[in-house]
């Protein structure tokens, strides 16, 4: 295991890679269908599209995550409250 310090690495790593993997399979499998050549088009598609989504991960993780801690700030309202 890795130390605590290495998790704002780790995380967008991890991230992008489930992301990318599910998302380059889905459009490349719909865009070109599901036949004998899938596989090293799907891969060509996730070796362009990872590092991309790495880095945009990596750079905008915590002003998305700033940003949707603004939006979700409301508490919900007791329901005693009217």
């Amino acid at each position: 295991m890795l130390p605590k310090k290495y998790l704002p690495i780790v995380a967008p790593f991890l991230m992008s890679i489930l992301m990318v993997f599910i998302m380059t399979g889905v459009i490349t499998s719909y865009n070109t269908g599901i036949d004998s050549g899938l596989l090293g088009r799907w891969a060509k598609s996730f070796t362009v599209a990872w590092p991309v989504a790495f880095t945009i991960i990596f750079v905008m993780g915590k002003r998305v995550q700033r940003l949707a801690a603004k939006i979700c700030s409301q508490e919900p309202k007791s329901e005693n409250q009217n």
